[in-house]
């Protein structure tokens, strides 16, 4: 009998466009089941790791709902997609300019959003729960802007073998989604040992793509690397034509942080380097005899590139695109459901 596979999966990062690849998981699901493998999805996952709002989706997934000891996660795949396409209108309602100058007069360009919704609905659904004590391995990237240093808020090894720092799952997916602009950065809680805080932004400034992230992980973890199959799922990899020259050419500083412009440093950066990465992880990865590596990403309409566009116009759009790369990519879905058995443990 053939021994089991180690499956990976990883989420980029994208904002409201996290709708993508959490309308693929809720289609391999469906596939699951119509093949009688109706357990829930972090039973056929060995690891998953998400950046930025793949983080949420990675954490819906892999953290244990509060106060149930049935093995049940903390949200399904409907639950997790209605945040995007429902709760995330409140989440990501823009202050105006007056609010801003209320919450800190002295920072009239202060983030765009208020934080505290998003970190209520946080609460409420992991509760008060630990990345240590996730259902399935999780992996959530951010960046320590004390520490001036990346990390990996993980429930697996550190590359010396010990258990890694842990963190509350609400504040680790509140420091994942920390992106600069729109959130403030997030005071994130060290559990045990020497205790303390981090000071967390989000991980997608320097990991949109956590692929190669995901893969160390399981590295450290002793899998060997033709035991792993690796899903790694976009928002989006080919955005319309939208920014030129000569629009560019005049926004000076302040123009590149705009969220009239669609915030395009923010932005680029974060699709670069996804596009960067799953180009290299291609490569990589199977030269380091990585068993399967596939990756599920596609194009985006016009304007549908914003990180945080949550009217039904957009949202209809990025269900399109989300079809579109189903539909592209329907026989691998089909291999990728019949491959997959439940963990033993």
């Amino acid at each position: 009998m053939a021994r089991r596979k180690h499956f990976i999966l990883a989420i980029d990062g994208g904002g409201i466009r996290g709708l993508i690849p959490l309308r693929i998981l809720e289609t391999l699901e469906a596939r699951l089941r119509t093949l009688g493998k109706s357990a829930p999805l972090h039973r056929y996952v060995d690891l998953v790791a998400g950046a930025s709002t793949g983080a949420l989706v990675a954490a819906g997934i892999a953290a244990p709902k509060p106060d149930d000891r049935s093995g049940a996660p903390a949200a399904t795949v409907e639950e997790l997609r209605r945040f995007f396409e429902v709760e995330a209108r409140e989440v990501l309602r823009r202050r105006s300019l007056l609010e801003r100058l209320v919450a800190n007069p002295s920072a009239p360009f202060d983030e765009r959003y208020d934080a505290r919704p998003l970190e209520r609905l946080l609460k409420e659904r992991f509760g008060w729960t630990s990345i240590a004590s996730a259902l399935t391995r999780l992996a959530l990237p951010a960046y320590d802007i004390e520490a001036r240093a990346p990390v990996i808020m993980s429930n697996g090894r550190e590359s010396d073998g010990e258990r890694p720092e842990d963190f509350y799952v609400w504040q680790a997916v509140r420091a994942a989604m920390a992106t600069p602009t729109l959130f403030e950065p997030m005071k994130t809680e060290r559990i045990g040992g020497a205790g303390g805080e981090r000071v967390l932004v989000d991980g997608s400034l320097f990991m949109n793509n956590p692929v190669m992230a995901a893969y160390l992980e399981g590295r450290k973890l002793g899998w060997a690397a033709e035991d792993m199959v690796i899903v790694s799922l976009g928002t989006g990899s080919q955005f319309a034509p939208r920014f030129s020259y000569t629009r560019a050419v005049g926004w000076g500083p302040l123009g590149w942080l705009s969220a009239k412009n669609g915030v395009p440093l923010v932005t680029m950066a974060s699709h670069g380097q996804a596009a960067t990465t799953a180009y290299a992880a291609t490569r990589v990865l199977a030269e380091a005899g990585v068993a399967s590596v596939l990756r599920l990403d596609g194009a985006l309409p016009q304007g549908a590139d914003d990180l945080d566009n949550t009217r039904p116009g957009n949202i209809i759009e990025l269900n399109g695109a989300a079809d579109r790369i189903i539909r592209d990519n329907t026989t691998a879905l089909d291999r990728l459901a019949e491959g997959l058995s439940e963990r033993e443990d």
